[in-house]
């Protein structure tokens, strides 16, 4: 799954998603293999993350523990930690300021290029929305648990569709996987109900996952 990730690549790695369901669906296709020493990969198994290239690759778990958390080391661990943020505090006039076209996005710090990067889902893959530094600041000084996301490995994403208003920190494959899911389910100028049911599936089995983090109570 060693597909680059931004801007025009964006489109790659939901590619590389949609490759990885249509192979699971195919009994004859060969099995997953860690893309660094070729074991044959669990259909849930780790993922690194090159950050000079903004490449996802498929790891087992020895290669993720052999090249992971040390200094200098060449590849990201991807974890594996999914949050809901239960009081998350975002007014609509934040929202807008951040000038994301629908309601759907994902926010990430890319360190390569020391800023964040504003992403939303779209039948063409991931699309970079313009993003205001002061705007994003001013959310942070809200909420506390986004100091603590890990830059280039996980990710705000947001759901405001409809009557939703959901915001987790996942790791950056969640997000690709959401948008593997719109490309391959799109109909039309609209989407078609077919893709709108696997959003909402999609949501579903990522509450389900996550953990709960609320505000401290204040004395």
């Amino acid at each position: 799954m060693s597909e680059p990730f931004n801007e025009a690549p964006e489109r790659d790695a939901a590619s590389s998603f949609l490759r990885q369901f249509a192979r699971r669906r195919t009994s004859t296709e060969p099995e997953e293999r860690c893309e660094l020493c070729s074991t044959a990969l669990n259909p849930l198994h780790q993922h690194l993350l090159d950050p000079k290239k903004r490449q996802i690759l498929c790891a087992c778990d020895g290669c993720a523990i052999l090249f992971c958390g040390q200094a200098g080391a060449h590849y990201l661990r991807v974890p594996r930690r999914l949050r809901r943020l239960i009081d998350f505090q975002i007014s609509d006039l934040q929202w807008e300021a951040l000038m994301v076209p629908i309601n759907l996005a994902f926010f990430y710090h890319d360190t390569a290029a020391d800023k964040v990067f504003a992403m939303y889902p779209s039948p063409a893959g991931a699309t970079e929305s313009l993003l205001t530094l002061d705007s994003w600041q001013e959310i942070v000084a809200q909420n506390p648990d986004l100091q603590t996301m890990e830059a280039d490995v996980e990710a705000l994403l947001v759901n405001r569709v409809g009557n939703s208003s959901e915001y987790y920190l996942v790791p950056i494959d969640e997000c690709y996987r959401l948008v593997g899911i719109i490309r391959m389910h799109w109909r039309g100028l609209s989407g078609g109900t077919e893709v709108w049911k696997e959003i909402q599936r999609f949501f579903d089995d990522l509450r389900a996952r996550s953990t709960e983090s609320r505000r401290p109570a204040h004395a």
